[in-house]
């Protein structure tokens, strides 16, 4: 079965939130009803565009893999369908977390990235709940606890955010801007080659 598309959005080695930055930058450029095909590396990218598209009000069609690379194609909705992307107004600082993290009672951390992500660099104690699979790992978390939210770059971590503050949990925060500016203790797998 052959999909056709308007446009192809080469997205392959990008990691997040360029996927996101590129297709919704594509996206502006067709008319609605048109179908964009983003091909990306960043196994990420999958639960990353699902939940983009479904915030924004675009169509998520599915995705086809070839190789290593994802085939992702999402219809641009037309303009009463559309949403307007918000932030998640709660949010940490990466040092306000540092500090929270030596207090009592302990923050419940969520790393929203890929496993592999995860591996090679963690914050001791957060749990790993990668985006896609955060809907259907919900009940592991306490809807009483405070939860700070986190991924590489804030942008994954926001969308779990409002997804964990709309299924009814009121201490949530993202932690901006992230794993790739941490500058605190982490712990890394034994297993990986140095």
């Amino acid at each position: 079965m052959t999909i056709q598309v308007d446009k192809v959005l080469d997205a392959k080695g990008l990691a997040c939130p360029l996927p996101i930055v590129r297709t919704k930058k594509a996206l502006e450029e067709l008319a609605h009803g048109c179908v964009l095909e983003v091909q990306a590396t960043d196994k990420g990218s999958l639960a990353d565009l699902q939940s983009w598209a479904k915030s924004t009000g675009h169509h998520y069609l599915g995705t086809k893999q070839a190789g290593n690379v994802l085939h992702h194609f999402i219809r641009k909705s037309a303009p009463a369908e559309a949403k307007d992307e918000r932030d998640f107004p709660n949010t940490i600082t990466n040092e306000e977390l540092e500090q929270r993290i030596k207090e009592t009672p302990p923050v419940t951390i969520v790393d929203v990235r890929e496993p592999a992500e995860y591996a090679f660099a963690k914050i001791s104690g957060a749990i790993s709940i990668p985006l896609g699979q955060l809907e259907q790992r919900i009940q592991e978390l306490n809807q009483e606890d405070e939860i700070c939210v986190i991924c590489r770059t804030g942008k994954r971590s926001d969308m779990a955010a409002q997804l964990l503050h709309e299924k009814g949990f009121k201490h949530v925060k993202n932690v901006v801007p992230g794993m790739s500016a941490w500058k605190g203790t982490v712990e890394q797998s034994n297993h990986l080659v140095q």
